[in-house]
């Protein structure tokens, strides 16, 4: 499998996370980078994952994370830009939630890789 380095990954995912729930905070998206979610390394990565370990079932369910992560996050932004910050904010302990599984997932990786 095409080498994903998992610390920088998880540094990087729970960077842009915190930047994200400041950014919501703040009400201010279109200072954030990233506020499309179009620069997000780790996605290229996984989209550019291939041999032994991109067919299993955890890094399918790693795919599938990473992607409710972001549509969370495109949610909260749609709902908030719409006006409907009550709405956004109760998605927040979801995306927390979702970013969790995340890092468990990008663990489980670091262990199929050590074994």
């Amino acid at each position: 499998m095409m080498r994903i380095d998992i610390d920088a990954a998880i540094r990087l995912h729970n960077h842009w996370r915190r930047q994200f729930i400041n950014a919501f905070a703040g009400g201010d998206y279109a200072d954030m980078p990233l506020s499309e979610h179009c620069g997000c390394t780790l996605a290229k990565a996984l989209q550019e994952a291939h041999g032994a370990g991109t067919t299993g079932a955890d890094f399918r369910k790693l795919v599938s994370i990473h992607n409710r992560f972001h549509a969370l996050a495109g949610d909260i932004v749609d709902l908030s830009n719409n006006g409907q910050g009550d709405a956004a904010d109760l998605l927040l302990p979801e995306l927390n939630e979702a970013s969790h599984q995340l890092v468990v997932e990008l663990d489980k990786l670091r262990e199929y890789r050590e074994s």
